[in-house]
């Protein structure tokens, strides 16, 4: 028979952690579900399976009770010792009842005659069942990594769940690294007309090779040649939404900061785009001959000492 161990099901240790859980069910999922596997009951009875353990697992709460011994593999609560579940009256009614100490003995049951369950209502009270009855679908949690971009502009990136299936998650405009999005009816399902629960999904955002993000606004810097910081130029520049060109004006030095209004962050929600904040990187670039010589004869009127504030500072 196979076990109905929900560890043993998914193939992981007791000390499991919940990223190992969802890895070993998304590759039973995988090799067993029905989609893929049309007309193989014993795939489509190892994937349901899998899908009841990883149910349970998941769940902080409930695998914690299991450990505990409070609940069995299909989340039912566990009888107290000298109890059993008695089922005559059905599902809906069914409560826990002392067992005959006498079973078996072949003496009858005289000794049990006094200890009448419906006499020590208060007591077993509980110890019941819970009644069935609509039960809200429980919240599933994901996570889902982005490009940057994607964040800054908004996109819509589709999430690939456990059990195959796809979720398209739309990201808004100006997500922030490590934000949960609520997708309204897309977890579990909830029994007799609840609502089902929802979709938590962590975003992660990738970070950009040139790019980072303060608030709305975002950085970068921006290479310049020597010839183009002293005599002024117009450079193309990336931004987030296109490629804009840019006025360096003459005599610009290195780390100058200049402002492309409405590149930053996309508008959102009525929030307006944020900026995009350049600065200039000066880049001296191969050495000639002719600029070799040239430094050699030249002598600044003003040298001035670019290290000053360093030493001033010290």
């Amino acid at each position: 028979m196979a076990s109905n161990d929900p560890y043993q099901i998914l193939g992981v240790s007791r000390t499991a952690d919940a990223e190992a859980i969802r890895r070993a069910f998304r590759k039973i999922a995988k090799a067993d579900h029905p989609d893929l596997n049309p007309g193989d009951k014993a795939a489509e009875e190892r994937f349901k399976a899998a899908n009841a353990a990883h149910d349970l697992l998941s769940d902080p709460e409930r695998r914690a009770r299991f450990d505990r011994g409070e609940i069995d593999a299909a989340g039912q609560d566990v009888p107290p010792r000298g109890f059993y579940r008695d089922q005559a009256e059905g599902a809906a009614g069914a409560r826990y009842r002392p067992r005959d100490p006498f079973a078996g003995m072949g003496g009858g049951t005289a000794g049990a005659a006094s200890f009448d369950p419906d006499d020590l209502e208060d007591i077993l009270g509980m110890f019941r069942s819970r009644e069935s009855g609509p039960r809200p679908g429980r919240d599933a949690r994901y996570r889902l990594a982005v490009d940057f971009l994607d964040a800054v502009n908004g996109a819509t990136r589709r999430l690939t769940l456990p059990d195959g299936r796809d979720l398209d998650v739309r990201i808004p405009p100006g997500l922030e690294d490590g934000q949960v999005l609520r997708l309204r009816g897309r977890g579990s399902p909830g029994s007799q007309g609840a609502p089902d629960g929802d979709a938590l999904i962590e975003v992660s955002v990738r970070p950009h090779p040139f790019f980072e993000r303060a608030g709305r606004d975002l950085r970068m810097e921006l290479p310049v040649t020597l010839r183009e910081a002293v005599l002024g130029a117009r450079i193309p520049v990336p931004t987030p939404r296109g490629e804009v060109m840019l006025t360096v004006l003459p005599r610009s030095e290195a780390g100058t900061q200049m402002r492309l209004r409405g590149r930053g962050v996309a508008e959102s929600g009525g929030t307006p785009a944020g900026d995009l904040l350049v600065t200039l990187c000066l880049v001296l670039g191969p050495v000639d001959n002719k600029l070799e010589e040239f430094l050699h004869g030249w002598s600044p009127a003003e040298a001035g000492d670019p290290r000053a504030a360093m030493r001033r500072k010290a």
